[in-house]
């Protein structure tokens, strides 16, 4: 048995290897970025060591210097989790050429699943099935349009290097075709520096469904059942779960067969994920699911698996690194209840799923199980994935499950990083959802609505009232009501209206006998005045409304503010410029995105405070249009 690992990755996945490591007797050593020095996954293991600056490509993805920590510390073995080099090949090789133990599958299987062109032709072989397309080696764009022609629209274009969705494009119609392909190649050729493609028809009704499998150094290959992954949006997961809703036992046992077959047609160890697409049209059978990829490492998604099956994943990863068989053969395993996790990110869906940065100043997750990486007054870094964690819960049936997480996704508490908590809940409170009726489309379909902001409850707002109207001292009726002092304090009415800003709106409320009785929201003080109020995942700021608010509050409409802490690769306006509303007037860059920041109205810029190559912090100023008479 390995007795010292050495966990290639961060944040929550990182914390998830240490403990099960731990609980295993074996010693745990973190690698860490300048970002993440005070990360929890580095407080967390027995040794750490730095390994360069905050970029990733400068850190985490450089393989010398992780081979090189492990062997400084005696590490034994090398766990990629997952994401970064997990699906590295050469990485996996260089881990073996230094005599260290690679915690994943041969190299070779790698390359044979890393490919999607090379790896349907491989399942074709295996009779494992494949989606209708074209596969072939001729890509120039005449054949592509008449191999297209053939499928019939829709179709998928697909880079074979792809993956996360880039490189993906669909395609309606034939006069589409060669424009969506070119978009397609340039995307491709930028993320995976190949730009061949691949074509595949476009399921109408697509669910996505994908079996765990596992094997071992033994020749043993085992599947763990099905998950269903199917509400994405832009092809990336947001709630998965397991069992799949309407599989029954024949189309199961047909699907997890096929999911073997294609595992041991690559000779495959370790934990690995089989991805099918289904055409649920007619609901879930065999014939209508078809292969699209392997994940030749850990999932996400593997918690949901863990919960209905009561394996630890990581164990048995750990284990079957270190040369020993899977611990339960096929005919051990069972499916006992239902499990559903939801991805919590640090991201804001009114504002287009903008990702957001800062300390978390307040943090407070429940549920049945908690996948993550930080703590209260940890950091939400703009370098990586903005995953605060991972919300599992397991119930005895699926509306059980979902009960339980929705509550979970409800609860959530975080301030002032915005966080997709309310997305999430009203997600799993969708009808559709709860009725099984799923699809990959659905988010798409049906995002304006998902994503409406959420609003302040009447209850919500007598609280607040109660507080602003009391100096924020919440007091039980023994303190006001037995002592007849309703009303002494401030000169209250019994009954009195209270004027509020929410989130910067104007809001009013009662306050009165009954709001005295309730204890209804955790607020935050924040400077004495504005406090923070949490409700339905979401998290309200409120405060008096004062009339007499300064400049700043006065030009509040037109004053264009950073979203995010980033740098200003662009300024388009001087101060004195005449502005259309829509009009860009800079370029803000911010975890590997570009975001313009346009005017709110015709006006003038009459304040101008950022400059081009300048670092700025999240909601600081950088201009401000007066708006036109």
């Amino acid at each position: 048995m390995i007795s010292k690992l050495l966990i290639a990755n961060r944040g929550e996945i990182a914390c998830r290897i240490i403990r099960t490591a731990r609980e295993m007797g074996i010693a745990t050593v973190a690698v860490y970025s300048d970002a993440d020095a005070k990360a929890l996954h580095v407080r967390s293991a027995d040794e750490a060591v730095h390994i360069g600056p905050s970029p990733a490509a400068e850190s985490y993805l450089v393989g010398e210097k992780i081979i090189a920590a492990a062997k400084g510390t005696g590490a034994e073995a090398i766990h990629p989790g997952y994401g970064f080099l997990s699906e590295n090949a050469d990485f996996a090789q260089s881990v073996i050429d230094a005599g260290l133990i690679w915690v994943g599958p041969k190299p070779e299987s790698i390359r044979a699943m890393g490919l999607k062109d090379a790896a349907k032709e491989r399942m074709i072989a295996a009779g494992v099935p494949v989606t209708p397309g074209y596969l072939g080696a001729d890509q120039s764009v005449e054949r592509l349009k008449k191999e297209a022609d053939a499928i019939g629209y829709p179709v998928l274009i697909k880079a074979v290097a792809g993956g996360g969705g880039k490189g993906m494009r669909k395609v309606d119609a034939a006069g589409d075709f060669e424009a969506a392909l070119e978009s397609c190649r340039r995307e491709a050729k930028a993320s995976f520096s190949n730009d061949e493609v691949l074509l595949e028809k476009w399921i109408t009704s697509p669910r996505h469904i994908e079996v765990q499998v596992f094997g071992d150094s033994h020749g043993n290959v085992v599947h763990l059942f099905e998950r269903d992954c199917s509400l994405q949006r832009r092809h990336q997961k947001v709630i998965e779960e397991a069992p799949a809703p309407g599989m029954d036992e024949s189309t199961r046992e047909e699907i997890c067969a096929a999911a073997v077959r294609a595992a041991k047609a690559v000779d495959y160890e370790g934990a690995g994920t089989i991805e099918f697409i289904a055409d649920a049209s007619e609901g879930l059978r065999a014939d209508r699911i078809f292969f699209m990829e392997m994940n030749t490492r850990l999932q996400v998604e593997h918690p949901v698996t863990e919960e209905i099956t009561g394996v630890d994943l990581v164990e048995w990863q750990l284990r079957v690194a270190s040369g020993e068989p899977i611990p339960l053969k096929q005919e051990e395993l069972s499916i006992d209840g239902w499990a559903i996790e939801a991805r919590l990110y640090a991201e804001d869906p009114a504002k287009g799923f903008l990702p957001s940065t800062g300390r978390l100043d307040h943090l407070n997750l429940e549920g049945d199980r908690v996948e993550t990486g930080v703590e209260e007054g940890d950091e939400i870094s703009p370098f990586y994935d903005p995953m605060v964690a991972k919300l599992v819960s397991w119930g005895e049936d699926r509306a059980e499950a979902i009960d339980d997480l929705l509550d979970a996704c409800l609860a959530v508490e975080i301030e002032p990083v915005k966080t997709n908590a309310w997305f999430l809940a009203r997600l799993l409170a969708e009808p559709e959802f709860q009725a099984a009726e799923l699809s990959t489309g659905f988010i798409g379909d049906n995002q304006e609505r998902l994503i409406d902001p959420p609003v302040v409850s009447e209850a919500l707002l007598a609280s607040a009232a109660e507080d602003i109207a009391f100096d924020g001292i919440r007091h039980g009726p023994a303190d006001f009501m037995r002592r007849g002092l309703f009303g002494f304090r401030l000169n209250l009415e019994a009954n009195s209206t209270v004027s509020m800003k929410v989130d910067g709106q104007s809001a009013s409320a009662e306050v009165g006998e009954k709001a005295l009785w309730d204890d209804y929201a955790r607020t935050i003080v924040k400077d004495g005045q504005e406090r923070t109020y949490f409700e339905g995942g979401a998290a309200f700021k409120i405060a008096p409304d004062r009339h007499d608010a300064g400049g700043a509050a006065s030009a509040a409409d037109g004053a264009i503010l950073a979203p995010m802490p980033g740098k200003v690769i662009a300024v388009d306006v001087a101060e004195g410029d005449a502005v259309n509303a829509g009009q860009r007037l800079m370029v803000l860059e911010a975890m590997k995105m570009e975001h313009a920041l346009t005017a709110p109205f015709d006006g003038t810029v009459t304040q101008l405070n950022a400059t081009e190559g300048g670092q700025v912090q999240v909601e600081a100023v950088l201009c401000v249009v007066e708006p036109s008479e």
